[in-house]
């Protein structure tokens, strides 16, 4: 299927987002996380964000989820599509299990209560969590709930997966066993957002990808340009150094 008979899944028109500070460094105290960022997502695409830290990779998955609302400019999702934003340490509600955590999870993803219970065992399987399962979430390293959100998501069949470093962390077995479901998905109309600092998983996974610089995307298209444009510039940066 060619990008223009793709249907829009959610677009990002002149997006800013910034905040008050005390440093001086900034303009006038105003500190500019992103800067009239344009963008279109569409159905079964999967988008890779890369830039250094700070650029703003995470605050742009936060307004595509609508955990925030940017300064100005607009988030359009189309109507009735759910995303799950897999973070680590967000979402979760550290007293409960991962049971009940996936449980609450699945509901906000769109399931109503009996899918949801039905969804449990399947996302205990995937996460391989065992018995901690049943425990509470504030006794799980940081790659075991990576594996519980993934999981949650993966299995609940979310329209937008936007997933910030999640695929980064916890043993190898496990990444490469995400990566591949990750595949599967992709391979028919999962539509996916996804940042990582590891440009060979992003390469695998990724059909286009954006290089975020100072609140603004300096380069968009094909993930290994923009890989290897991104990259070079940060050699540069280092050579002066």
């Amino acid at each position: 299927m060619t990008e223009e008979a793709r249907s829009v899944m959610l677009e990002l028109d002149e997006v800013s987002l910034s905040y008050n500070s005390k440093k001086t460094s900034f303009d006038h105290g105003v500190h500019r996380v992103l800067d009239e960022v344009s963008l279109t997502l569409r159905q079964g695409e999967t988008l890779g964000v890369i830039g250094r830290n700070g650029c703003g990779k995470t605050s742009i998955l936060q307004l595509m989820a609508g955990i925030m609302a940017p300064t100005s400019g607009t988030v359009t999702r189309r109507k009735g599509t759910s995303a799950a934003l897999l973070s680590l340490g967000l979402g979760f509600r550290p007293d409960l299990s991962g049971r009940d955590n996936a449980f609450l999870g699945a509901m906000l993803q769109g399931s109503n209560r009996r899918q949801a219970r039905e969804f449990l065992e399947d996302i205990k399987e995937f996460s391989e969590l065992g018995y901690s399962f049943e425990e509470p979430v504030k006794t799980y390293s940081s790659g075991m709930r990576s594996r519980l959100g993934f999981a949650t998501a993966l299995v609940t069949h979310v329209d937008i997966l936007l997933i910030d470093e999640v695929l980064s962390v916890g043993d190898a077995q496990f990444r490469s066993k995400a990566e591949s479901a990750m595949k599967q998905r992709i391979g028919g109309d999962q539509t996916v957002v996804f940042v990582s600092h590891m440009g060979t998983q992003m390469k695998s996974l990724c059909d286009r990808a954006i290089w975020i610089d100072d609140g603004k995307i300096k380069s968009e298209g094909e993930t290994e340009l923009v890989l290897d444009t991104y990259l070079k510039s940060a050699t540069k940066g280092q050579k002066k150094l």
